[in-house]
């Protein structure tokens, strides 16, 4: 097995993950099958209990495990599919390490950080290393490991040992650690400095790694005397020495490597010479060029709470870019504060009310994603309300599709106590209800989490529509409250149409507006499984409704996504002859929209289809 290491230094946040997941599209890209795992050096067992506000999102993996973001990343470049192994946590090597204590495993020993802990890390690492994730049978060739956190950390000096002994027992010639550091400029001076790298080099040789490739984060491209007086001081080739400069799309950064021949260096440390081929990415900077000439905006307004950091929304950020690009437009994303679009905002910060409101009406399409706790919600169902009597399309997913359910009740069914019993327990019209298999005792894991199959129980609504008419689809969930099957028949009277089930029949799924001509929400996680590529349907579809060509994505009898990334339209595709995709403003389409979701009175040409066929995101049959 060959090994590649990507380490920080200097400051956190250097893009550790970006560049981690890059080096394996390029590594991908020269025939070589890939696998990651990251380590977090926190406590924590995982990231399910921890604020967005601290890590960004909890992302969430197909067996149900909560993973950093960074998973996601892995899982969005690479096209592979993680387990919980793949991300390891000091809390759970620790528990590991206790467990073996308990049942005796260490024969009487004194257990120690060197060699317990640091034994124990190196053979989760090298049995994870060997288990493939790209739905292929063998071992993967090479397994990128990132470190997180930065060189120097106290948390981080188990796993600092472990790797180092984990790179002395597989030879250097299994061993390639890449060093992501930071060269800043300083603005009274105006030039880059190299000191910060220096010194953290000599920290990670400190504690027995030493680096065979440095990659340099700075604002604009490094200078070829900054990359020599890095090679003198810091002991590594010239052409060792990699620019990560600012890039407006991470989409870059792959092409960036190769463009530096990055390829090079790493295969003749891990000795590649005859098994790696020339890096191929034509179809990779494709779709960088189709995403950086599109000129038509899309905006979406993202309602949340944690809108002060953007990494809290990360996955339904991509897959609002995956479907923007797939679909030809330039997507603008909005974050609005849900708190700022209450009435008790208005009162104490009337300039915030109006701030989040304008962004809220001069959306093309809204978003409410999924969240924990009281605060904000009120503004949640605001936005929703908004949404659904003004026919402005809108996905809401997990909370959002329980807020929208809730404004449902108040609002057309006249029961204005109507709430989740999350927020207000003693409501008489609970909407929102604790599972009945959830643990109201411990918090972490106890949701219902991971894959699960949803039917379709209305086969001409727009879900199952988007989804190809499927009997049933796979998608990720995380949530302990559901929608209240006691209360399904009365909203179900009403016009709040139930479009997709569990198995069971009970749990709701997918909830739609029949009359409005994109409102779905959904209870699990879309976003989670959306690619560069191979979009989420029902991020598609809000972008195509938003766009005011719902029908675009409608008519075919299927969307089929395959593995060379493209979207597979029937052969009825059709777009807006006039403005190329479509007219990119949602304010005139939506007032022409008849209100049984069906039709459209766009009448658009096949002329322009052939300008979405140019697109290689999608193909018609």
């Amino acid at each position: 097995m060959k090994y590649v290491l990507v380490t920080g230094g200097v400051v956190s946040g250097l893009g550790k993950g970006i560049t981690a997941s890059s080096i394996g599209v390029l590594l991908q890209s020269c025939g070589l099958r890939v696998t990651c795992i990251k380590i977090d050096p926190y406590l924590n067992y995982d990231a399910g209990t921890i604020s967005p506000y601290e890590h960004g999102e909890v992302f969430v993996l197909e067996d149900g495990s909560e993973v950093d973001l960074d998973l996601g990343n892995y899982e969005r470049f690479l096209g592979c599919t993680l387990t919980r192994d793949n991300n390891i946590t000091l809390g759970k090597i620790q528990q590991q390490v206790m467990d073996r204590e308990r049942k005796g495993d260490y024969l009487g020993t004194t257990v120690q950080i060197v060699p317990h802990v640091t034994d124990a890390i190196k053979e989760w690492v090298e049995r994870v290393a060997m288990i493939p994730v790209d739905g292929k049978e063998g071992p993967p060739d090479v397994c990128i490991i990132e470190l997180g956190g930065t060189i120097g950390d106290n948390e981080s000096r188990p796993f600092t040992d472990a790797l180092s002994q984990l790179s002395y027992s597989v030879g250097p010639e299994n061993f390639c650690l890449i060093h992501v550091t930071l060269v800043p400029v300083l603005s009274v001076v105006g030039e880059q400095k190299t000191k910060p790298t220096q010194h953290s080099i000599r920290d990670l040789r400190g504690l027995g790694l030493s680096p065979d490739i440095i990659a340099c984060r700075s604002t604009k491209v490094l200078e070829e005397n900054v990359k020599e007086k890095l090679s003198r001081f810091c002991y590594v080739p010239v052409q060792n020495i990699l620019s990560l400069h600012d890039v407006h799309n991470i989409w870059h950064i792959p092409l960036l490597l190769k463009d530096q021949n990055a390829h090079e260096p790493i295969s003749k440390v891990l000795n590649l010479a005859g098994i790696a081929e020339e890096p191929s990415l034509e179809k990779w900077a494709s779709m960088v060029e189709i995403s950086d000439n599109l000129h038509v905006q899309v905006r979406i307004a993202v309602v949340g709470k944690y809108t002060d950091l953007s990494d809290a929304y990360l996955s339904v950020s991509k897959a609002l870019m995956h479907a923007s690009v797939a679909f030809g437009k330039k997507l603008v994303v909005d974050l609005v504060p849900s708190p700022d679009l209450e009435k008790t905002t208005m009162k104490e910060n009337s300039s915030a009310y109006k701030a989040a409101w304008m962004l809220l009406k001069g959306a093309d399409g809204v978003i409410i994603p999924g969240g924990y706790g009281n605060r904000g919600v009120e503004g949640k169902i605001l936005a929703a309300k908004y949404a659904r009597e003004n026919n402005i399309p809108f996905l809401g997913i997990c909370l959002g599709m329980q807020v929208a359910v809730i404004e449902f009740a108040r609002s057309v069914l006249c029961l204005p106590d109507a709430n989740s019993t999350e927020f207000k327990p003693e409501t008489k019209h609970p909407c929102i209800v604790f599972m009945p298999e959830g643990s109201t005792t411990h918090m972490g894991g106890t949701m219902r989490l991971g894959s699960r199959r949803s039917y379709f129980h209305v086969k001409d609504s727009i879900s199952a529509r988007l989804y190809g008419n499927k009997e049933f689809v796979d998608e990720r969930h995380r949530h302990r409250y559901e929608v209240n099957p006691d209360m399904a028949v009365c909203l179900e009277k009403a016009g709040l149409s139930f479009a997709a089930k569990d198995e069971t029949g009970k749990r709701i799924e997918i909830v739609e507006v029949p009359s409005h001509p994109f409102f779905i929400g959904a209870q699990f996680h879309p976003e989670f499984k959306s690619r560069p590529g191979k979009v989420s349907p029902l991020f598609l579809g809000l972008i195509a409704a938003a766009c005011g060509e719902l029908d675009a994505v409608l008519t075919p009898v299927s969307i089929q996504q395959d593995n060379n990334q493209h979207v597979v339209l029937g052969n009825e595709t059709r777009v807006d002859p006039i403005n190329g995709f479509c007219n990119g403003t949602n304010k005139t389409s939506q007032k022409s929209v008849r209100h049984n979701n069906d039709l459209y009175l766009h009448q658009i040409s096949k002329s322009s289809r052939r300008k979405l066929n140019g697109n290689p995101y999608f193909d018609s049959e």
